[in-house]
C-alpha cells in the first residue's frame, strides 16, 4: 500500500450515546449502556472496586466488570489520567484531556480496521482538575509483545515461546504497523508493552494459529493525512529489535506492506540512527534518574486522583485528608510547607533532641547486652497476632477466615473519628467470645488533635464500650508521621495522657501501651518515653515496625537487622523513663503492587509470593529473638496489603462479600498452626544466609522451621525427620537423607528430638 493509502473496506464503529451527569459527562458504546448509568459508573470508575491492578504508574489501570441493560457483563479496563497541575492544564486547553484523545483515537483505529482494545466509554470530570477515564474492554488472555521481544533478543524465543513462530510474529508485526502508518496514525509512543498478542477465544495457542497484534495506548497518538518516512522511522525505533536478522525481517516486511519495497540501505539506515539514538536517549534518562535521587525531596508531590482535596484555606497543619483506598491519611502539605513547620517548631525539635542525647548511652548499652545475652534459655512461643477491622459486607466470613488463620492474638482499630462504632463492637464481642486475646488501638488525626475536649469525649466513650472485651489499648497511631496530625511530641504526650486517664478509669487493669512510632525511627520512640515531666507512663512499648523498604527481613539498615531492630526496641523500654520494660510489634506488612490500594510506593512493593516469605520469616526472626511479646499483621482483609483480598474476581461492586485467601495467609495459618504451644529451642548453627530455628512440640517432637536467602541451598538436620511441610502448610517428600532443601520459603521439618535421638545412637 502506498504512504498515504487508507484502507478500502473500512468497519464501522459501535454507535455511541453522550451522557450528562451532574459531576461527569462523556460518551458510552450503546451496547454496553447500563439501566442506571449514574449508579453504574461510580462503581465501575471507583478504584477502591478495582477487580485487578494493571498498571501502577503516572496513569492507574485496572480491571473491572460492566454490567449492561442488555447483555451478559463486560471485562473492561478502566485507565484513569490525571488532570492537576500547569503542564496538564495547558494540554488540556491546546489538544483536549488524555481520555478524549484516547478515545477519539481508538475508534479511528476501530474505523480504520486497526486492532486495538475495543472502546467502551469516556468520562471525564466537569471539575477541569478532576480525573478523565477512559474505558476499553478487556483483551483476554494477551500477551504483552515485551515478553517475546525480550527472548528474541535473548535467542530463546523458541524454547520460552513453542507456540509463536518469531519469523511469523516479526513479519505479522512489520504489517500491522504498516497499516497503522499508512492510515495516517503516529503513535509517539510504540512501545514494546504497547503491541499486545491476541488470540481469539476459545482458540488453542499454537504456530497454526497466529495471534493478532493490537496496538494499545493511543493518548501520544496523533491522527496525519501522509506519514512521510522520518516520521514512519521514529515511530518503529522504540521497539526494542535488536538483533540485525530481526531487525532486516521487520522492515522488509512492513515497507513491502507499505510500498511494495524492501527497506533498502536508506531506510534502514535511517531506522538504525533512529533506534540507536533512542537507546541513547533511554540510557541517559536512567542516568539522570539515576544522579537526581538525591534531589528527590525537591520534587512536587502528586497525589492519586481518588485522594480528596485539603480543605480551602487551611494552613499546612491542617492539610492531610483520608485515603480510603490504603486506609490511612494522605498529606496535603508540600515539602516546603512542612519544613516551614519544622522551622516554627525548632524549640521543640531542640528539646526533643536533648532528650534523645541523654537516653541514647543507656539504650545502646542495654542493646548490647540484649543481643549477646538471647536466646540463652528456652522459652514459650508468644503465638502469632493479626490485626482486624469490620467487614460489614459479611462479618461471618471474616469471624471464619480469622478462625482458619489460628491466630492467638487479635488487634482492633477503632477510629475515634467514627460516629459509628457497632460494627466495630459487634466484631470485638466475637473475638472475645471465641478465646481471642483481644487488642486495641486509637489512632488520631488532626482534628482531634486540635479539639482536645472531643479526643477526651471519644476516648471515655471507647473506653466505656471496649475494655469489657481486652485490656490493652495502643494510644496514638504513626505519631512521627504529620499525617496523621501530631507536628510536636508535646501534642501526642498530651493526647496519650487524656486517654490513659479514660482507659484506666475505666479499667484497673488496662494497659496502655504507646508511643506507636511508625518504620525504623527508634529515635522518635526513645525522645516520646524519656521526656521530662512527661504527663503520661505507658505500661508497655508499641511499634509499628515497617521494613518494607530494606525488602527481605534479613536485610540491614543503618546495621540493624530485624533481630536487631527489635533489639533496640526492647531496650528502649526497658531503660525508658516513662514505660514499662515490654515491647510489642503492633503493625508490620510488606505492601503489594496493587495501585493505590497499597499504603506505600512502588519502590517498596512485592509481589504475593515474596509477601508471604517474609511474613513468615519475619515473625520468625522478630518471635524467635525473645524480646518482644506479640507481634500484629496489619491486616487480615485489605486490598494492596492484607492477608485476605476482599474483592470478588470479576466483581466491581461494594457489595462483593467473598474472599481470596492470599499465599501470605496460608503463610501465617501454617505458622500459627504448627507453632502453637511450641517451645522455641533457639537457633541451630548454619552457614551464613542459611537459618534453623528449633521448636519443641507438645507432642513431644521437634520442629525445625529452615530457610535460606538464595535458591537451591541445604541445611543438614541434627535427628531423623518426620515430615516436611513447605510455607503454606503442603506436605513435601521426605528426604532421603537428614539433608533438606531450603529457599526464600520457609520449610518446617517435624523431626525426631535431639536428646531421644543421641540415646537411641548410644
Amino acid at each position: 500500500m502506498s504512504d498515504g493509502q487508507r484502507l478500502d473496506a473500512r468497519p464501522v464503529p459501535a454507535p455511541v450515546r453522550s451522557f450528562e451527569l451532574a459531576d461527569r459527562h462523556g460518551e458510552i458504546v450503546v451496547d454496553c449502556m447500563p439501566e442506571r448509568i449514574d449508579d453504574t459508573l461510580s462503581a465501575l470508575l471507583d478504584p477502591s472496586n478495582a477487580g485487578e491492578t494493571i498498571h501502577w504508574g503516572r496513569n492507574y489501570l485496572f480491571r473491572a466488570t460492566l454490567v449492561p441493560s442488555i447483555g451478559e457483563p463486560v471485562e473492561v479496563v478502566v485507565k484513569q489520567f490525571r488532570n492537576k497541575g500547569l503542564k496538564n492544564s495547558l494540554r488540556r486547553r491546546l489538544g483536549g484531556t488524555k481520555a478524549r484523545r484516547s478515545w477519539t483515537i481508538a475508534r479511528a483505529f476501530e474505523a480504520a480496521g486497526v486492532a486495538t482494545a475495543p472502546a467502551v466509554a469516556i468520562v471525564e470530570s466537569r471539575d477541569p482538575r478532576g480525573p478523565g477515564f477512559f474505558v476499553t474492554k478487556m483483551l483476554d488472555g494477551a500477551l504483552e509483545s515485551r515478553y517475546l521481544f525480550r527472548a528474541l533478543n535473548a535467542g530463546t524465543a523458541d524454547t520460552k515461546f513453542p507456540e509463536i513462530d518469531p519469523d511469523r510474529f516479526l513479519v505479522d508485526l512489520g504489517v500491522t504497523l504498516a497499516r497503522m502508518h499508512g492510515a495516517g496514525f503516529f503513535h509517539r509512543d510504540l512501545s514494546i508493552g504497547n503491541v499486545l498478542l491476541v488470540w481469539p477465544p476459545g482458540v488453542a495457542r499454537s504456530r497454526e494459529n497466529p495471534p493478532t497484534l493490537h496496538i494499545i495506548d493511543l493518548n501520544r497518538c496523533r491522527m496525519r493525512q501522509r506519514l512521510g518516512v522520518f516520521a514512519r522511522a521514529r515511530d518503529l525505533c522504540r521497539l526494542t529489535v535488536h538483533r540485525p536478522k530481526d531487525q532486516r525481517r521487520f522492515l522488509n516486511a512492513y515497507w513491502n506492506a507499505a510500498t511494495n519495497r524492501s527497506a533498502g540501505p536508506i531506510r534502514m539506515g535511517l531506522y538504525l540512527l533512529f533506534h540507536h539514538g533512542f537507546r541513547a536517549k533511554l540510557a541517559s534518562k536512567r542516568w539522570v534518574r539515576g544522579f537526581g535521587k538525591g534531589l528527590q525531596g525537591l520534587k512536587p508531590r502528586t497525589a492519586h486522583a481518588h485522594i480528596p482535596d485539603a480543605p480551602e484555606g487551611v494552613g499546612a497543619r491542617d492539610k492531610s485528608v483520608w485515603d480510603p483506598l490504603s486506609d490511612q491519611p494522605h498529606q496535603h502539605a508540600s515539602r516546603w510547607e512542612k519544613l516551614t513547620v519544622r522551622l516554627a517548631d525548632s524549640g521543640s525539635h531542640a528539646r526533643s533532641a536533648a532528650t534523645f542525647l541523654g537516653a541514647a548511652p543507656r539504650v545502646l548499652r542495654r542493646y548490647r547486652q540484649l543481643m549477646a545475652t538471647r536466646n540463652q534459655q528456652p522459652f514459650a512461643w508468644p503465638g502469632v497476632g493479626v490485626c482486624v477491622r469490620p467487614h460489614p459486607a459479611d462479618p461471618e466470613a471474616l469471624l471464619a477466615a480469622v478462625a482458619d488463620l489460628g491466630v492467638e492474638h487479635v488487634l482492633l482499630r477503632l477510629e475515634p473519628w467514627q460516629d459509628d462504632h457497632r460494627d466495630e463492637e459487634s466484631l470485638a464481642q466475637a473475638l472475645f467470645a471465641a478465646g481471642y486475646e483481644v487488642s486495641f488501638a486509637l489512632p488520631q488525626n488532626r482534628a482531634l488533635v486540635t479539639d482536645r475536649a472531643r479526643w477526651r469525649d471519644k476516648v471515655n466513650e471507647l473506653a466505656d464500650r471496649f475494655t469489657p472485651y481486652g485490656r490493652h489499648f495502643q494510644v496514638g497511631q504513626a505519631v512521627n508521621r504529620s499525617k496523621w496530625g501530631i507536628w510536636r511530641s508535646s501534642e501526642y504526650l498530651d493526647l496519650a495522657s487524656t486517654a490513659a486517664e479514660a482507659l484506666r478509669r475505666a479499667r484497673s487493669d488496662v494497659q496502655v501501651l504507646g508511643p506507636a512510632v511508625i518504620d525504623f525511627e527508634l529515635h522518635a520512640t526513645a525522645i516520646l518515653v524519656n521526656t521530662p515531666r512527661s504527663p503520661v507512663r505507658f505500661d508497655g512499648l508499641a511499634s509499628l515496625l515497617y521494613v518494607d523498604r530494606r525488602g527481605a527481613p534479613e536485610n540491614t539498615q543503618i546495621g540493624f537487622d530485624t533481630i536487631g531492630k527489635v533489639a533496640l526496641c526492647r531496650a528502649i523500654a526497658e531503660t525508658a523513663r516513662h514505660c514499662g520494660p515490654s515491647s510489642w510489634i503492633t503493625e508490620v506488612n510488606w505492601p503489594l503492587w496493587e495501585g493505590p490500594h497499597s499504603p506505600a510506593g512502588r519502590s517498596v512493593s512485592v509481589d504475593e509470593e515474596a509477601q508471604a516469605n517474609y511474613l513468615a520469616r519475619f515473625y520468625l526472626l522478630a518471635l524467635g529473638s525473645g524480646l518482644t511479646e506479640r507481634v500484629f499483621w496489619w491486616q487480615a482483609v485489605a486490598a494492596g496489603y492484607g492477608l485476605i483480598d476482599p474483592r470478588n474476581e470479576g466483581s466491581s461492586g461494594k457489595e462483593a462479600a467473598s474472599f481470596r485467601r492470599r499465599p501470605s495467609y496460608y503463610a501465617l495459618a501454617t505458622l500459627g498452626r504448627l507453632l502453637r504451644g511450641a517451645t522455641f529451642l533457639g537457633p541451630l548453627s548454619a552457614a551464613p544466609g542459611i537459618y534453623q530455628y528449633r521448636f519443641a512440640l507438645p507432642s513431644g517432637d521437634e520442629l525445625i522451621a529452615a530457610w535460606s536467602m538464595a535458591e537451591g541451598q541445604e541445611v543438614d538436620l541434627p535427628t531423623k525427620v518426620l515430615e516436611v511441610r513447605d510455607r503454606d502448610g503442603a506436605a513435601l517428600p521426605l528426604p532421603s537423607t537428614r539433608r533438606l532443601p531450603v529457599g526464600p520459603s520457609v520449610s518446617y521439618a517435624r523431626v525426631v528430638p535431639i536428646e531421644r535421638s543421641e540415646s537411641s545412637d548410644l
